[in-house]
């Protein structure tokens, strides 16, 4: 190892010590003395160890993301990053060794290289050689991938109950994109050629990487907190496979199944379609397409009223056409044409009925005017007035009570008598005697 071969400056020591033997010029044999501040080294004599050292060592299989891959004269200069810290490494690929590879790479990409370092000395700056290249983890990858959609879909996360409508014209529009990417101008453009007064709301989130999945969590997170944003698009303008591992990561796809907004997947790659597009409440198959479909055409929907309003109109008439024969073809039918005969039809009828009425009228009467008479005798029969008409009096005592005998009059009480045609006072003179007179009445 290189830390086994060199060793630092630092307390006691004044100088790197090679311990791998003799040097190899006649400059490293006038220097094997560690450097002091007296007789420091050369720059070109240190530079040249270092390259000595870094040569010595053998290659190495290094796994990494391809975050800068630049082509200049046919060799390639990139950088290697780390998976999950926070380190990375140049790397320089001749032509010869760039034209032996059988698949072709790019920034982003997911690779394992064979590298050996190198130092350059009139630089000082150190590089990995790289003498292959392949893609890493295809297989490993798909697996990975197929379990969570199994999994997720066990959840019902793909169930196509739980998407929720698209509003017909949304205000506000979120887009989740990249920054100045073609995704972005591809959805504001067609969008606002179709709506001129749609409004976006753009949270841009890196779409390639490490980075796409937290990025694209939060931004679609703060889009689905703002009231004012009806639908959200997530935008990217394609790629391969490897480049869109971001959006099958299971924190974006959760996130989008937990939103409340409406959200458009519009990634843009029909072969190997991300988990995105099945949880989203919508796939676009491109950003354009996300556009067309979220936005109305202004000139299409004009027209689409205009082909209402005919078509309403179209019916209408025919509604009031077809109700106007009807109308005509009623006042044409025998039995409106003359109302006449309806009367004539039941004029002997209803005299008949009238006649019939009237002469129950009058029976009625009669019979009920001769129940009164008998009701009437029945009553003057019965009434005390009758009784006075014969002769008879009513006889009352001074407190007005009807006297029953001569008992309740004694001689000198007051007496009132009631005849038939008045009333009269009297005083009692005691009882009298049918066979002979003991008192009277004055």
């Amino acid at each position: 190892m290189l830390s086994d071969r060199l060793t630092g400056i630092g307390p006691g020591l004044t100088g790197w010590v090679d311990r791998d033997g003799p040097a190899g010029t006649e400059r490293d044999s006038m220097t094997d003395a560690p450097a002091t501040r007296e007789h420091p080294w050369p720059v070109a004599l240190l530079s040249a160890k270092l390259k000595d050292y870094l040569d010595r060592l053998g290659t190495v299989w290094v796994e990494g993301e391809i975050t800068q891959w630049g082509v200049s004269g046919g060799n390639v200069y990139g950088k290697l990053k780390d998976l999950e810290a926070d380190a990375t490494l140049s790397f320089t690929m001749w032509s010869s060794v760039r034209a032996r590879l059988s698949e072709q790479f790019k920034q982003g990409d997911h690779a394992i290289l064979l590298v050996k370092p190198s130092w350059w000395v009139k630089g000082g700056s150190l590089s990995m050689q790289v003498y292959d290249m392949k893609h890493v983890g295809l297989g490993d990858l798909l697996e990975r991938l197929e379990r969570l959609r199994a999994k997720l879909a066990a959840e019902g996360l793909f169930d196509p109950r739980r998407r929720k409508p698209l509003p017909f014209l949304p205000a506000v529009v979120g887009l989740v994109t990249g920054r100045d990417s073609d995704a972005e101008q591809d959805v504001l453009r067609n969008a606002r050629l179709r709506w001129p007064a749609v409004e976006f709301r753009t949270a841009y989130a890196s779409v390639q990487g490490d980075r796409t999945a937290p990025e694209v969590v939060a931004a679609i997170r703060r889009l689905d907190a703002d009231p004012e944003v009806e639908v959200i698009i997530v935008a990217r303008g394609g790629g391969d496979f490897q480049n869109l591992l971001g959006f099958s990561d299971e924190r974006v796809v959760r996130a989008t199944a937990a939103a409340s907004t409406p959200i458009v997947s519009a990634i843009g790659h029909e072969a190997d379609r991300p988990l995105l597009d099945e949880v989203a409440d919508l796939r676009a198959s491109t950003p354009t397409d996300a556009a067309k479909r979220v936005v109305p055409d202004v000139a299409e929907e004009l027209v689409r009223v205009e082909q209402a309003r005919a078509r309403l109109g179209m019916r209408l008439s025919a509604m009031l056409a077809r109700e106007i024969d009807r109308i005509g073809h009623l006042r044409a039918r025998p039995a409106l044409a003359d109302a006449g005969w309806i009367v004539d039809r039941r004029a002997e009828e209803l005299t008949r009925w009238v006649a019939r009425g009237s002469e129950l009228v009058e029976r009625g009467i009669e019979r009920q005017s001769a129940r009164v008479g008998e009701l009437r005798g029945h009553l003057r029969a019965l009434s005390p007035q009758s009784t006075l008409d014969r002769g008879y009096a009513i006889v009352q005592g001074a407190d007005g009570r009807v006297l029953r005998g001569p008992q309740g009059a004694p001689e000198g009480s007051p007496l009132t008598l009631t005849l038939a045609e008045g009333v009269l006072g009297a005083v009692s003179t005691g009882a009298v005697v049918r066979d002979g007179t003991v008192g009277g009445a004055e």
